[in-house]
């Protein structure tokens, strides 16, 4: 046994002598001389290489984190797909949190997380334009997974597919370029921070933060297969960690947790990236206590898994107007009743927010705290694999449960279904649509056809979905859903990330999991365990099973191919893991199409700020007064110019500043901050007058002291151009 193992550890010095990883500045270099097939050859081959000989799997790593806040205000809110629910501030800032990991042959895959409502193909291929002027191939869609947190109360108007788009008045360039600014930035800080890490992987069950807000869809699933879970969403909550390899320390951590970032209800005008984010800055915070939100070394985040079915109202449906439950299956309530809403488990949802990433919070750094003995390391080659699929032409045979014989499915034209309409108990959508709908009404096909009619061969795809809308046979003024789509697998030793383009639910994700897994042993490889990164490269709506798909609720209504949707998802990943293990070359498939030059985008741009005769920019309207205790809530008004104006990344519009000893002002919170918001209000559309209300809850941990508020804006000048402007209120003592 000796004997072989040192001619093992032999073979893998000379190996190690072989493809000894170059300097990384000079490979980066050196990249741009390979075509990427070529390089992304060589790198999976090395890979497989250094698997069969037993490799430790050293890795390097390097985390980024930057500011991606998209325009606060005057733009509508990507989720709940209410033109209404327009910004009006800001609760808390976005971010997005990368993740860069290479083995020691040199190979590297990006997992980025982003505070967004999900993501577009188009902002992954501008972001990485940004990243390839700079380093080349290194960074491909096939190496880099950015996924969304499905936060509902960020600014939409991003994705380029006109149904997406449409309550956001269609394309907005300031909501796509802070998006791509953002993530790129934090990309090329991971990249120029990597350093030699070691790789862990942890879970735990989080009770009591989410609940399943379709269940008599889930009871549709088999009962042997609900058998085998005790939940019918998942509790556990899946953290890779990254450590230090020669101190220990960790600097970051991505959590996978199932559920809705949707605390904060479609009443909320304030951008946030709600509970997920806020759990991301109280680990953040917890690690890096000295730096304010957003700063700071270690990198911390809350990732979107199989959300689709999940929600974080714990407290569940019930009608609006009575307090009592609403129907299972239509999420109805009766007439007079109200709509149907679920919310808690706090008193408002600001309150709700913080409990649910309080939880979130509390679990995540019991992992980090606890890694020696709850934690398992990685080790092992990094891997990766993507293809785009037309998922309107896609077939695979099917198992039908109950014919009991193999059959031929298929994927459809994309549509909605009736119970699309009906929204969720998250969010009720509108009219006197219903959930759980499987028939048509006579008078919403009228309005269907007339938009884009559906062929018999359509409905008798979806069936039983009635269709509502037929966004596949839909082209003006462009593609209203995508038909192409990404899928992608990141492998780092045995723990692999399914990055799919869309919402899949709690059993859904649950069958991709198993399947990537044994697809991996079928092939020779390792038994892997999965994650699915939800809302990743693309967005496309949902994917329920077909059981679910069957009962129509919105998930089942909002599955865009059709009732197979999932099971040729399935059949993709296992083709996907399979070709990883066996190092096969994965065509690229059709690319999605170019559509930015048939863009339509209604939303204004900011015309001119002025102020009142004798007032300036940064004036205060409304001084604080001049003492509070701890818990009082501090306001302050400034005479402002439009925050679109300039979207402060990396900055803030307003700091909290504590007088020192000395005479200088420390800054204590920002904009990012839970305990801060702003309010901005035109006051007057024709004379170019606003402003803005800055307000603060003052913690229990506060030092006694003096304290001020500063503004800082930019005005867009009548006759051109665009200035920036600083305002300071009174000071104020805090005891």
């Amino acid at each position: 046994m000796r004997v072989r193992e040192r001619a093992r550890a032999r073979k893998r010095r000379s190996i190690r002598k072989v493809i000894k990883r170059p300097d990384s500045n000079a490979m980066d270099q050196r990249l741009g001389q390979f075509s990427g097939v070529k390089w992304s050859k060589l790198r999976m081959a090395l890979a497989v290489l250094a698997l069969a000989i037993g490799t430790t799997g050293a890795y390097r790593v390097g985390v980024g984190r930057a500011d991606c806040t998209g325009p606060s205000v005057e733009i509508t809110f990507m989720g709940y797909a209410q033109v209404t629910q327009r910004g009006t501030g800001i609760h808390l800032r976005q971010y997005a949190r990368s993740y860069v990991i290479e083995d020691e042959n040199g190979t590297r895959v990006v997992f980025v997380s982003v505070d967004a409502g999900m993501m577009g193909h188009a902002v992954k291929r501008d972001v990485l334009a940004v990243l390839q002027k700079k380093y080349g191939e290194l960074y491909t869609h096939a190496n880099v997974v950015i996924s969304g947190t499905h936060t509902h109360s960020t600014p939409g108007g991003f994705l380029m597919y006109l149904l997406y788009d449409l309550t956001s008045l269609g394309f907005v360039p300031e909501t796509f370029n802070a998006l791509v600014h953002g993530i790129a930035q934090s990309v090329i800080r991971a990249h120029n921070n990597l350093v030699e890490a070691r790789l862990y992987v942890a879970e735990t069950e989080v009770l009591e933060a989410n609940i399943n807000r379709s269940p008599s869809a889930y009871e549709n699933n088999p009962e042997e297969e609900r058998a085998q879970y005790r939940h019918n969403v998942d509790k556990t909550l899946v953290q890779l960690q990254f450590v230090h390899a020669r101190t220990g320390a960790p600097f970051g951590a991505i959590n996978w947790f199932a559920v809705h970032p949707t605390s904060m209800n479609n009443t909320n005008r304030l951008v946030s990236s709600d509970n997920v984010g806020l759990a991301a800055i109280l680990l953040e915070q917890e690690r890096n206590p000295d730096a304010l939100v957003g700063k700071g070394d270690f990198v911390g985040a809350f990732a979107s898994s199989n959300l689709g079915d999940v929600s974080p109202n714990i407290n569940g449906p019930k009608c609006e107007k009575t307090g009592l439950p609403c129907d299972v299956l239509t999420s109805s309530c009766p007439s007079g009743a109200g709509a149907c809403f679920a919310s808690g488990p706090g008193r408002d949802m600001f309150e709700s927010t913080e409990i649910i990433a309080d939880r979130l919070y509390r679990a995540a750094a019991g992992l980090l705290s606890t890694r020696t003995t709850k934690a398992r390391e990685v080790t092992g080659p990094v891997a990766f694999v993507h293809q785009y699929v037309d998922m309107t032409t896609a077939e695979t045979v099917h198992f039908d449960r109950a014919t009991q014989k193999p059959v031929r499915v298929r994927g459809c034209l994309p549509a909605m279904g009736y119970s699309f309409a009906a929204g969720t108990t998250d969010g009720p959508g509108a009219f006197d649509f219903q959930q759980g709908t499987i028939t048509d009404n006579v008078l919403w096909n009228a309005v269907r056809d007339f938009i884009a009619e559906p062929t018999q061969d359509d409905k008798d795809c979806q069936a039983p979905k009635p269709i509502l809308l037929a966004t596949g046979r839909a082209r003006f003024p462009y593609d209203w859903q995508p038909k192409v789509v990404p899928t992608q697998l990141l492998v780092v030793g045995d723990f692999a990330m399914a990055a799919v383009p869309g919402e899949f639910t709690t059993m859904a994700g649950r069958r991709l999991r198993s399947a990537v897994a044994r697809a991996s042993v079928a092939a020779g490889g390792r038994d892997l365990q999965v994650v699915v990164a939800g809302l990743s490269n693309m967005y496309s709506s949902y994917i329920t099973t077909p059981e679910e798909y069957e009962i129509q609720r919105y998930e089942g209504a909002s599955t865009l191919y059709g009732p197979h949707t999932l099971t040729l998802y399935l059949e993709q990943y296992k083709r996907l893991a399979g070709a990883l293990v066996r190092n096969e070359t994965v065509p690229a498939g059709p690319t999605p199409p170019y559509e930015d030059d048939k863009q339509i985008s209604l939303t204004t741009g900011v015309i001119f700020d002025s102020h009142p005769l004798g007032k300036e920019f940064g004036d205060v309207k409304v001084h604080p007064e001049a003492a509070y205790e701890r818990g009082a809530t501090v306001s302050a008004v400034f005479i402002a110019g439009n925050p679109r104006n300039n979207l402060m990344h990396d900055k803030s519009f307003f700091t909290v500043e504590q007088q020192q000893p000395d005479g200088n002002w420390s800054v204590v919170a920002t904009d990012a901050n839970w305990e801060t918001r702003f309010r901005w209000e035109r006051t007057s559309t024709i004379l170019g007058f606003s402003d803005i209300e800055f307000s603060w809850t003052i913690g229990p941990n506060t030092l006694d002291g003096l304290y001020r508020i500063r503004h800082f804006g930019y005005y867009r000048y009548i006759l051109g151009g665009v200035y920036p402007y600083v305002g300071a209120t009174n000071a104020f003592s805090v005891k």
